[in-house]
């Protein structure tokens, strides 16, 4: 398990930082939803940002855009499924998705959540949540202070 530290300068120490992919608007959608239940718990930062740099955190730009990272308030760097599952437990949710941890139902979810990640654009295309015209309805990305 790695760990960094977070120098992102953001203010008041947030127990979880979650970098998703501002371009998809399934990922968009469900950090915001995240977000707006747990806005001292989780901190969202958009690596679609220009001003976003993977290293900033002590990864690897590839890493974070194959799939979903977090960072627990200890640096401690979750991955896919477990981000989701620490974002849900940090708002008080985990009960929701609690149960993907395990067997049988965490090689699914892991499995499935990979499949999903590799094609979210494609995705959340199919489901009629295509990018907006403008940025106008895009939620402000947060990247991390230089």
């Amino acid at each position: 398990m790695r760990t960094v530290t977070d120098r992102s300068g953001g203010s008041g120490p947030a127990v979880y930082t979650l970098l998703y992919d501002g371009k998809c608007p399934l990922c968009r959608r469900e950090v915001d939803w995240l977000c707006r239940r747990g806005k001292q718990a989780l901190k969202a930062v958009d690596i679609a940002c220009d001003e976003f740099h993977a290293e900033h955190y002590g990864l690897r730009d590839e890493d974070v855009h194959r799939e979903l990272h977090g960072i627990k308030a200890d640096g401690t760097v979750t991955t896919g499924m477990d981000s989701v599952r620490e974002a849900y437990r940090v708002i008080g949710l985990g009960f929701l998705v609690g149960f993907t941890a395990y067997w049988p139902f965490r090689p699914i979810t892991d499995w499935a959540y990979r499949r999903f990640a590799a094609n979210r654009l494609r995705v959340g295309s199919w489901l009629g949540r295509e990018e907006c015209a403008s940025d106008a309805c895009q939620r402000p990305s947060e990247p991390p202070s230089p």
